[in-house]
């Protein structure tokens, strides 16, 4: 064989430099593909900026009504033409009530009592840790509640937005702000908090993101026991993406435990504690509360204000409020669902 069929020969077994080199730039994305990636990033994070703007005139002029509001409460604990002074710490103390005592308690020393496990746990927990900061539970709680209440009308308006307009993105965020319970909002409740990991849970749905969607839905069972009724919708919305064919179900669809998940470790801890996975459920009953029909507790509001002494009585005039209320509640849900095609 001569010398030149041998090199022939070694370089057909030999890999050029060439092709290696060839290899390794297939394998490394192209230019203009990472130029398109952070194209979209940005073009998301001005959406999300957007929302923000949009939302924020809103915000601020419900909030400066509630602090307004608080101010003039002052007038109700103050004797007529009384010269005393309060101090700036009545402003928060004035939202220091009903359930934030309880979340306030948790945080402070844990669930001592069973009727306490009605409360879930991760509002009281992030009081805790914020504590940490602030010194004040009660100042920890309403941080977290108006932070939370405010990236809750982002998601609400991105969510929206994406389905319709600006328009009805703008006027579904105006109608939670002023429903009448919207305070809700702004106490040291943990109402808030759940709604924005709830919202977050669909929006992570609705772009195909389970697990993400999933890890929401289990902080949010985490919040409330109402958590667990997520599981509904993410298993229609995951059939709906796949064209509800079982062979187009993939792995991902176990995201979906995340949050069942959020209910077991509760119950769990309820076992280990108390000695009942259920104690969170049992303690409703303390509280008076009860699964009943739609429209039962509206009957017993009209019973209330029949048995009632008389019309200018607290009880009377207490459920004719909240009759107002939800009858302002019922024509604001028509009217926004008029406003939808």
């Amino acid at each position: 064989m001569d010398s030149s069929s041998t090199q022939e020969s070694s370089l057909s077994i030999i890999p050029s430099n060439n092709t290696t080199a060839t290899n390794a730039i297939d394998q490394t994305p192209s230019l203009p593909s990472i130029h398109n990636t952070y194209i979209s990033a940005k073009a998301s994070w001005m959406n999300w900026y957007a929302a923000f703007k949009n939302i924020l005139p809103t915000y601020i002029l419900i909030h400066l009504a509630f602090f307004v509001i608080t101010c003039l409460a002052v007038l109700f604990t103050l004797k007529d033409f009384s010269p005393q002074s309060m101090s700036i710490s009545t402003l928060w103390q004035s939202w220091l009530h009903w359930d934030t005592i309880n979340f306030r308690a948790i945080a402070a020393n844990g669930y001592t009592m069973s009727r306490l496990t009605a409360f879930f746990p991760l509002y009281p927990l992030l009081e805790r840790s914020l504590t940490f900061l602030t010194h004040d539970y009660l100042i920890a709680g309403l941080i977290i509640s108006n932070l939370s209440g405010l990236g809750m009308l982002v998601i609400l308006y991105r969510l929206v937005q994406e389905d319709f307009d600006h328009e009805r993105a703008a006027r579904t965020v105006l109608y939670l702000s002023v429903f009448p319970t919207a305070f809700f909002f702004a106490a040291a409740y943990s109402e808030s908090l759940f709604l924005i990991l709830a919202l977050l849970n669909f929006y992570h749905m609705r772009h195909g993101h389970w697990w993400l969607a999933g890890l929401f839905g289990f902080l949010a069972a985490l919040t409330h026991a109402s958590g667990l009724l997520l599981l509904l919708p993410f298993c229609y919305e995951y059939l709906s993406q796949h064209h509800f064919k079982l062979k187009t179900i993939r792995f991902n669809i176990l995201s979906s435990l995340c949050i069942f998940a959020g209910i077991a470790v509760f119950a769990f801890y309820c076992y280990f504690r108390f000695h009942d996975p259920l104690a969170f459920s049992h303690a409703e009953s303390f509280w008076n509360r009860k699964l009943s029909l739609p429209g039962y507790a509206v009957l017993r509001t009209i019973h209330a204000i029949i048995i009632s002494p008389g019309f200018l009585n607290f009880q009377a005039l207490r459920n004719m409020l909240y009759l107002q209320l939800h009858s302002f509640s019922f024509r604001n849900s028509s009217l926004l669902r008029d406003s939808i095609p």
